[in-house]
């Protein structure tokens, strides 16, 4: 079985996904540190190196193989995964997809403490960092609501998230 966490950067998923990975005893692949590994660059050298194009055909064939795996596997996916091609139909075809959802106020606050290790957001003065995220949230949970399930991360536990995630999945 492959658990396959999506959401918003910010929300949790690398957190949530060694927690969720060691109480389940299930192997732990976060989406882009493979990518970086099999093209030994980190993923912005790769967007600064290849440009998002290639990226996104990376990241669609190493998520294609994690995917076909028969291995059980808590996947964390990029923030941007479920949005290109047509990813979220793969992932729920073939895992058990879990959308971790934030409110702009709470990837506000866990996002202006990280800009410098985020591309994305490393430039937005942090006044106009909760317009930014309101809107791409917007954009994407369009893509993020086709998960087979969907979890409150705001003022939880990971504790608290992770039991809720084996409750749901009935592990």
């Amino acid at each position: 079985m492959v658990i396959s966490l999506i959401g918003y950067m910010g929300c949790g998923k690398s957190h949530i996904s060694k927690i969720l990975s060691d109480k389940i005893n299930f192997k732990l692949i976060d989406l882009d540190k493979e990518i970086s590994r099999r093209n030994k660059l980190t993923i912005p050298e790769i967007f600064e190196k290849k440009g998002e194009i290639q990226f996104r055909k990376l990241e669609r064939e190493a998520l294609e193989e994690i995917l076909a795996s028969e291995e059980n596997v808590v996947l964390s996916l990029g923030g941007g995964t479920p949005v290109y091609y047509n990813n979220m139909e793969i992932i729920n075809h073939s895992s058990k997809s879990i959308f971790l959802r934030a409110s702009v106020s709470t990837l506000y606050e866990r996002l202006s403490k990280q800009k410098e290790k985020r591309p994305l957001i490393a430039n937005i003065p942090d006044e106009d960092l909760p317009e930014f995220i309101a809107k791409h949230l917007f954009e994407r949970n369009a893509f993020y609501s086709k998960a087979q399930y969907s979890i409150n991360t705001d003022s939880r536990t990971p504790e608290d998230i992770v039991q809720e995630i084996v409750e749901k999945l009935y592990l």
